[in-house]
């Protein structure tokens, strides 16, 4: 069977789009009208609720429905005055939409992604200061310029694979590794340009080609040799992890916490942390410029960084807290085991929220569906 060009799969997803009428609706407007549309949906919800006589708190996270309902009724317990809303899409989504509705914000809280998408956001003015309660618990290297995120949560990425049809002493062990002629066609990826977690993996293969080299031309010929390995681009973390369940592909790179979230609910997927090191990711959470429910939001922002929700987190959805100094006898045995294995590797953050969107760019216009033409 030939390999399937990049053209090929553009086809694919349209058939596929035209079998899904909300997804072909979505995909008839332009991003613009999406977000518009979106806008009044949000508007219209607030209004359809003007009988609940709570104060309504709107978070925007890429963290998922599971923690997303998880902390909203945790939160909702201890402030039964305020409700808890929340839409669940990528980071750079979540940027995206936020400079869309800048002069009207819908949103009070961004709750999630990593620290180069929010200093894009300070760029564009999106977020205004506020020092948790909790803030002097946290590196304060994590921090945003003028208090205008904190971290939250760690989050490593992995090398994952299906643990049916891969050993773990038969995985990839480090990046180079997936290169290997036996991962051909075998590998699959979240679409890079709307995900902060593979923005951050790509950015570890640049910084180090720079690092090593000068340069990046090094490291977007390595992304251009994984793009010949690579089946599909997923547009989905839903659809990824599917995949490998279903061994369409038998490895991945993604982050440590949806691997093990996806493991715990019966999927056959497993990881190991790369030898040379992983970037960690400062999962970030920041009070919106403009939020319509600012003390609400505040609030939300000093619960979710409380060592009660940072404990909750890490047993229930495999978040790795940011918080330093919680007791050994208090976090879960697999947050033990991940301080153990991890190597972090030192990345140049400043560096890769500037010149990241350049790089971005240039590798989906340039890199990307290139690699098997080469080979």
């Amino acid at each position: 069977m030939t390999e399937r060009t990049e053209k090929a799969e553009r086809t694919e997803r349209t058939e596929r789009d035209k079998r899904r009428p909300a997804r072909a609706l979505f995909n008839s407007f332009s991003f613009t009208s999406v977000l518009s549309v979106f806008s009044v949906f949000s508007v219209l919800s607030l209004a359809a609720c003007t009988s609940d006589p709570r104060t309504p708190v709107v978070l925007y996270s890429p963290h998922g429905r599971d923690q997303l309902v998880l902390l909203e009724k945790a939160f909702e317990r201890q402030r039964p005055d305020i409700d808890v809303r929340w839409l669940d899409m990528g980071s750079q989504e979540i940027l995206d939409r936020l400079r869309f509705e800048r002069v009207n914000p819908q949103a009070d809280v961004w709750f999630g992604g990593p620290s180069p998408i929010f200093d894009r956001g300070i760029k564009d003015s999106l977020l205004v200061p506020y020092r948790p309660v909790w803030a002097s618990r946290v590196d304060t290297a994590a921090v945003g310029p003028g208090d205008l995120y904190f971290p939250v949560y760690r989050t490593p990425a992995v090398i994952a694979f299906n643990s049916r049809a891969v050993s773990r002493a038969e995985a990839p062990r480090d990046w180079d590794e997936l290169l290997e002629p036996k991962w051909k066609n075998k590998v699959l990826i979240r679409d890079p340009i709307a995900s902060g977690t593979m923005r951050a993996i790509w950015g570890l293969i640049l910084v180090r080609s720079l690092r090593q080299t000068g340069d990046t031309a090094q490291g977007m010929a390595w992304l251009r040799r994984l793009d010949g390995q690579t089946k599909t681009y997923t547009i989905s973390p839903a659809l990824l992890y599917e995949k490998l369940a279903r061994q369409e592909g038998l490895v991945s790179l993604w982050d440590l916490q949806d691997i093990l979230i996806s493991a715990a609910k019966g999927m056959p997927l497993g990881y190991v942390f790369p030898r040379s090191g992983t970037v960690v990711i400062e999962d970030a959470i920041g009070l919106v410029q403009g939020s319509r429910h600012p003390a609400a939001a505040r609030a939300f922002i000093d619960f979710v960084g409380s060592e009660e929700a940072q404990l909750l987190a890490a047993r229930e959805v495999f978040r790795l807290p940011a918080m330093r100094g919680l007791a050994t006898d208090s976090v879960p045995f697999w947050v033990t085991e991940v301080e153990r294995e991890m190597i972090v590797t030192d990345m140049d953050w400043d560096l890769l929220s500037a010149r990241g969107p350049e790089w971005m760019r240039y590798w989906d216009q340039h890199v990307r569906g290139t690699g098997k033409r080469e080979r």
